[in-house]
C-alpha cells in the first residue's frame, strides 16, 4: 500500500481519536455470527513482494526494518530454536508453579478484579484440571470475536506488525507450543484477523488482541490473502485446524503493547524517510534562495557540540558540496532569514528525538511486558530481595512440568509503556517544531529582500514558467494548522476502571496515531516545498547556466523534473501537489545521496539480555 493510502487510513484514525477511549475485554456470544465475505472498500490489503523472504525471530534483534518487511511487504516468519525452547520451558514452568500449589496471576488466580479468586488448585495436567482449564480458555478466545470498539482497523500492515512483534516477544512467554505456532501461520498464510482499533486504554492492548485470538479459533471474521470471510473459512482455506489453547494462553496472547508499539514501528520507518528528504529538501532550497552556508560549517557546530544538530548540519553540507554557494556572489545577502539558518537545528532536533523513540521502540520489541513475567532459571541466591518470604513464595522448585528446571514467577506492572509514550510525544512535538521551519523558509521565497531578484526575471517568451508554486502558500498554512493540532499533549489520565483495580491510562494508541498523522502531514508540507526549491533551482540556472548545486540537490532536481515538466501549460493528470508528493513517497531519499544516508549510532542488531 502507498503512502498516500496510509495517510487516508491514518486520517480515518485521527478522527476516531477524538471519541472516547473504549476499554473492552470479550463479552457477548461465544461465537460470532459470520459477517458477509466482502472486503469494505476502506480496506487496504500489503502487497506481499517479499513473501518469499524469511526472517528469523529471536526475541532479542528485531528491527524497525524487519518489521516493515514483515508487516507491509508480506515477508514470512520462524521462530529460533533457542526461542522456540525457551517459551517452551516457561509453558512448562507455569504448569509446574500450579502444581506446586503457588499462586500465578491470570493462570490458577483470576485476572482483574478476581485475582484473589482461584481458578483451580492443584496440577493442571491432572483430568478434571485440564478439562476445565481448556473449556475456559476456548470460552475466552471465543469472545474476542465481539470483544472492542470500531471503527476496524483498516490497514493490513498494523495489524501484521502487531502479530510479529508479539511472536518475537511471546518467546519470553509461558505460552502453549500450538498458541506460538499459530501466531506464526497466521503471519505466514497471511490470515490477517479483523481487529476493532478502539479497544485499549494505552497499556496492556488486551482487547486488540482477543479479536486475533478469536481468529485462532475459527470465531469471527478475518482476510485470507486479503480477502475477507469467516475465520473458520480462512482457516480451512489455508489447511489450519482451530487452535485449542491451554494453561493461560489468552494470558499470553493478550497481555502486550504489541498494537502501539507496532505503530510506533511504522511511525519510525516512515518518520526517518521525512526526516532524510527534509534534509534534501533543505539542500535545495539553500541553492534556490542563494544562500549563505556559514551556519553548517565545522567551526561553527563545534561550538555547539550537540550531536545530532552537528550531525545533521555536516549532512546537508555534504549534500552541497560542489554547489556554487561555496563561490563568491556580490548579489548574497550575509545573513539568511532564520527559517533558512536554523533549519538544520530544527531537523537535528527531530532527529534527535526520532533516535530516543526509536530506542525505546527497539528495547519494547525485544523483551517482555508481559504480566506476570517468568523468569526460567533464577534461584533464590541471585538477589537478596529473591531470598525473602514474600518473594520467596513465588519460586518454582521443579518438578515434572518444567523437567526440573526452576525460577521466578512475579506479578508486575511491566505492561506499563510509559517510555515509548512520553516520547512518541515528545517525537511529534520536535517534528512540528521542524515543520515550522520549512513552513516559514516557503514564504520568504516570496520576499525579494531575502531571494534579491524577483521570479518575473525568468527569460522573455516564457510566460507562467515560475508561477507553478501558486497556492503552496495556503496549502503550508492549512498543513501547519493540523500539524498545531496534534502536538497538544493528550491529558494524562487516571480512571478507576475492574472496580479499582486499573486506575491508570496511558492513551498511547491516541499518541501514536497523532505522531502518524504529523508524519502523513510532514510529508505533504514537504512536497510544497520541492515545488517551491526546485522552481527556484531552474531560476538560479537561468541566472547562472554554469552554475552547480551539488550532487544530491542535482540528482533530486533532475528526477524530479521528469515527472513534473516546468511549463504549467504540460498536460497533467493530477493536481501537482499530488504529483510532488507521490515522487517523495515512490523514492527513497537515499537514491540521492548515497553513502550518507545513516545516522549516527544507529543499532544494526540489538541484544537484550532476558
Amino acid at each position: 500500500m502507498s503512502i498516500a493510502s496510509r495517510s487516508a487510513a491514518r486520517q480515518r484514525l485521527v478522527i476516531a481519536a477524538a471519541l472516547a477511549t473504549a476499554f473492552f475485554i470479550g463479552v457477548g456470544c461465544a461465537q460470532a455470527a459470520p459477517a458477509a465475505p466482502t472486503t469494505p472498500p476502506d480496506y487496504h490489503p500489503i502487497n506481499p513482494t517479499l513473501s518469499n523472504k524469511t526472517i528469523v525471530l529471536t526475541g532479542h534483534d528485531l528491527t524497525i526494518e524487519q518489521i516493515v518487511q514483515v508487516a507491509r511487504y508480506g515477508a514470512k516468519v520462524s521462530l529460533s530454536p533457542e526461542a522456540r525452547q525457551r517459551s517452551a520451558d516457561a509453558h512448562g514452568l507455569l504448569l509446574e508453579a500450579a502444581a506446586e500449589g503457588i499462586s500465578v496471576y491470570w493462570f490458577n488466580r483470576a485476572a482483574g478484579s478476581g485475582r484473589e479468586k482461584f481458578i483451580f488448585t492443584g496440577d493442571p495436567m491432572s483430568p478434571v484440571n485440564k478439562a476445565l482449564i481448556e473449556e475456559r480458555q476456548l470460552s475466552i478466545f471465543r469472545r474476542g470475536a465481539l470483544a472492542g470498539l470500531g471503527p476496524e482497523i483498516g490497514e493490513e500492515e498494523i495489524v501484521r506488525a502487531m502479530m510479529v512483534l508479539r511472536a518475537n516477544a511471546m518467546s519470553f512467554e509461558a505460552a502453549s507450543p500450538q498458541l506460538t505456532q499459530r501466531l506464526l501461520d497466521l503471519i505466514n498464510d497471511r490470515i490477517t484477523p479483523v481487529v476493532q482499533s478502539r479497544s485499549t486504554v494505552g497499556e496492556g492492548d488486551l482487547g486488540p488482541f482477543t479479536n486475533i485470538g478469536a481468529t485462532m479459533v475459527g470465531a469471527g471474521t478475518a482476510y485470507y490473502q486479503g480477502v475477507r470471510m469467516p475465520a473458520l473459512e480462512a482457516l480451512q482455506q489455508a489447511g489450519l485446524a482451530p487452535l485449542t489453547p491451554f494453561g493461560a494462553d489468552d494470558s499470553e496472547l493478550e497481555s502486550s503493547n504489541a498494537y502501539a508499539t507496532a505503530q510506533a514501528a511504522l511511525l519510525l520507518h516512515d518518520a526517518r524517510e521525512a526526516l532524510s528528504w527534509a534534509d534534501l529538501i533543505y539542500a535545495i532550497d539553500l541553492n534556490g534562495m542563494n544562500s549563505s552556508v556559514s551556519p553548517l560549517a565545522q567551526p561553527v557546530q563545534t561550538n555547539r557540540p550537540f550531536k545530532w544538530l552537528n550531525w545533521d548540519a555536516g549532512r546537508v553540507l555534504e549534500m552541497l558540496r560542489g554547489s556554487y554557494l561555496f563561490e563568491l556572489d556580490d548579489k548574497r545577502i550575509i545573513q539568511d532569514p532564520e527559517s533558512l539558518r536554523a533549519s538544520s537545528i530544527r531537523q537535528g532536533s527531530a532527529w534527535q528525538a526520532w533516535a530516543q523513540l526509536r530506542d525505546d521502540v527497539i528495547i519494547q520489541m525485544n523483551s517482555s511486558d508481559h504480566n506476570p513475567a517468568i523468569k526460567v532459571g533464577a534461584s533464590p541466591t541471585d538477589s537478596w530481595e529473591l531470598s525473602t518470604p514474600q518473594l520467596a513464595q513465588f519460586y518454582v522448585k521443579g518438578g515434572p512440568h518444567s523437567h526440573g528446571q526452576h525460577g521466578f514467577i512475579f506479578s508486575n506492572a511491566n505492561w506499563d509503556p510509559y517510555p515509548m509514550a512520553n516520547d512518541l510525544e515528545a517525537f511529534t512535538i520536535a517534528l512540528a517544531n521542524m515543520d515550522v521551519a520549512v513552513g516559514q523558509r516557503m514564504l520568504r521565497f516570496t520576499n525579494t529582500f531575502f531571494t534579491v531578484i524577483a521570479p518575473a526575471a525568468a527569460p522573455a517568451g516564457e510566460p507562467g514558467r515560475f508561477g507553478i508554486t501558486q497556492g503552496s502558500e495556503v496549502i503550508s498554512g492549512a498543513l501547519m494548522q493540523e500539524i498545531q493540532g496534534l502536538i497538544n499533549p493528550v491529558p494524562p489520565e487516571g480512571n478507576a476502571l475492574v472496580k479499582n483495580v486499573e486506575d491508570l491510562q496511558t492513551q498511547t494508541r491516541l499518541k501514536v496515531v497523532r505522531a502518524r498523522q504529523a508524519v502523513a502531514d510532514t510529508i505533504d508540507l514537504l512536497a510544497e516545498d520541492l515545488l517551491t526549491g526546485t522552481t527556484w533551482l531552474d531560476l538560479r540556472k537561468d541566472q547562472g547556466p554554469t552554475r552547480s548545486f551539488g550532487a544530491a540537490p542535482t540528482a533530486v532536481w533532475t528526477a524530479f523534473r521528469k515527472v513534473m515538466p516546468l511549463k504549467e501549460e504540460t498536460a497533467r493528470d493530477r493536481p501537482i501537489h499530488e504529483i510532488a508528493a507521490s515522487f517523495i513517497q515512490d523514492n527513497p531519499a537515499v537514491t540521492f545521496f548515497g553513502a550518507n544516508d545513516r545516522e549516527p549510532d544507529v543499532p544494526t542488531r540489538r541484544h537484550i539480555t532476558q
